[in-house]
């Protein structure tokens, strides 16, 4: 039997935010929950996180997802989680990042979200077009919002046409004063940084330039990536953003694109890798949320995914170190004036009529003095210098 708790009530709070912190701790969670926190920061929030059920602990997602396809729709699975929590305030706002579609059978264990709340939007992450049949009891749910944005461009009609709301793009962002180098100058000691999904033949030419030419390269070496506290996780990859010279980027899901999967879509990396300064080498997606959001010279500096002359693009790139310099501030001020979450907190209550706070007015101006710090700032002599010849 569940326990049934009240939800976290402040007085002044005009959103509810529905968190799956305690639930998901997948590392790709984790800029997620960044958003959460700047939009705690920004706004009057009250934040639901609800816990596992300890009797559904070893239950995996396929599981969920199945006895929710037994069901139609997903309006009687129980959730894995151990409470029932009841809504007993009246907000103007309801806000759910849905980082994964099966992410919405935790609604089932709120009771009193939609009543209670003037306004419902779901901000859907990582959708593919062509998974999107495999999960129609999940988006039906969805029918109880009243406004749906999403990450990938492609996967919005479809998504549109299921669910009969307003579903509208959003692009992805991030913490962009904590991934900006300014205005603590920190030294580039990483040269290379290549995270998640890779590339075997850059990968070994990257290897043996550790082996032979001294470089200082991180990259991932375990699967199942999962975080003991996201906070720490956060802190640690900023850190290697930022003091990173060189960052290995590719269009989402790279491996799976193809005639099987054909649409192309902007990852978090990009977003990340252009705030913290880093050089992005790599193949950028061919869509129309990449051309808009990344409009500016050599925001990627395009390679081949498979580059065995690894080594011969970054000398010729160490080379040119007014042209390093430029990439690295032109990446920057874009992030912290337009790719930090707070414009998409601002263009989510844009679409449903509630007023921006001065909170967010504050946050704003510090991008905006932050980007000026970039703009007049010497970058040399925090450049040093990596021989590969």
């Amino acid at each position: 039997m569940l326990k049934k708790i009240s939800a976290p009530s402040n007085p002044d709070s005009r959103v509810l935010l529905l968190s799956m912190r305690n639930l998901k701790y997948h590392v790709s969670r984790g800029a997620v929950y960044e958003l959460e926190d700047v939009i705690q920061q920004c706004d009057a929030v009250d934040v639901i996180a609800p816990k596992f059920n300890p009797t559904f602990l070893k239950a995996t997602n396929r599981i969920a997802n199945c006895t929710a396809n037994i069901f139609k729709n997903g309006k009687y699975v129980q959730s894995l989680v151990n409470q029932k929590i009841e809504v007993n305030k009246n907000y103007d706002l309801f806000f759910f990042f849905c980082q994964s579609i099966q992410d919405v059978l935790v609604l089932n264990s709120i009771k009193g979200w939609r009543e209670r709340c003037r306004y419902a939007v779901c901000w859907l992450d990582e959708l593919w077009a062509k998974d999107i049949n495999s999960w129609l009891p999940q988006l039906r749910v969805l029918q109880n919002f009243d406004e749906i944005f999403l990450n990938f461009d492609g996967s919005i009609s479809p998504v549109a046409d299921i669910v009969r709301r307003p579903c509208h793009s959003l692009a992805y962002a991030v913490d962009a004063i904590k991934l900006c180098p300014y205005p603590n100058f920190t030294e580039r000691c990483v040269d290379v940084l290549n995270i998640g999904r890779r590339s075997t033949v850059t990968h070994n030419a990257l290897l043996d330039l550790v082996k032979h030419k001294n470089l200082f390269y991180i990259y991932d070496t375990i699967q199942d990536l999962y975080m003991a506290d996201y906070r720490s996780h956060r802190s640690l990859y900023t850190n290697f953003l930022k003091r990173s010279r060189y960052m290995i980027v590719n269009k989402a899901k790279f491996d799976l694109t193809g005639k099987s999967n054909p649409q192309e879509e902007v990852g978090p990396r990009f977003y990340e890798g252009a705030a913290a300064g880093t050089i992005m080498l790599g193949v950028p997606p061919k869509c129309t949320a990449f051309t808009q959001n990344f409009d500016w010279s050599n925001a990627v500096i395009e390679i081949p995914f498979d580059c065995s002359n690894i080594a011969e693009v970054i000398t010729e790139l160490n080379q040119q170190s007014t042209l390093s310099e430029r990439i690295r501030k032109n990446n920057i001020t874009n992030s912290l004036l337009r790719h930090d979450w707070v414009y998409r907190w601002e263009k989510i209550l844009e679409t449903v009529r509630l007023e921006t706070t001065p909170q967010m007015q504050v946050r704003k101006a510090t991008l905006q003095k932050l980007a000026q710090i970039v703009s007049t700032s010497d970058l040399g002599n925090y450049e040093p210098q990596l021989v590969l010849s």
